[in-house]
C-alpha cells in the first residue's frame, strides 16, 4: 500500500500522462475523463505488477515508475483506439 507521498506522485504522473495524451488525441471533455480513467487504472495496474514481480529495482520512493508508466501508456493507446472505433460507427 502506498503512503501519501507515493500516492500523490502516482496521481500526478497518471494525470500528466492523461493530459498530454488528451492534448495529442482528445477533442472533447469526455475524452479527457476517459483518458484520466485509463491512465489511472493503467498506472495502478503497473504499480501492482511492479510490486508483485519486483523485476526492475528502480523506484521513486514506493512508486514503480517504469512499470506503471508502461502499463498506463498501453492503456492510453487502447483507449484512443477504442475512441476511434466508436467514432467510426
Amino acid at each position: 500500500m502506498l503512503e501519501a507521498p507515493g500516492f500523490a506522485l502516482s496521481v500526478a504522473l497518471a494525470s500528466a500522462y492523461a493530459a498530454v495524451f488528451f492534448l495529442w488525441r482528445g477533442r472533447r471533455l469526455r475524452d479527457l475523463l476517459f483518458f484520466l480513467l485509463a491512465s489511472a487504472v493503467g498506472f495502478a495496474a503497473g504499480q501492482v505488477a511492479g510490486e508483485m514481480l519486483n523485476t526492475i529495482p528502480w523506484t521513486i520512493g514506493q512508486v514503480h515508475v517504469i512499470e506503471a508508466t508502461l502499463v498506463a501508456l498501453t492503456l492510453l493507446i487502447v483507449a484512443a483506439w477504442l475512441r476511434q472505433v466508436e467514432k467510426a460507427k
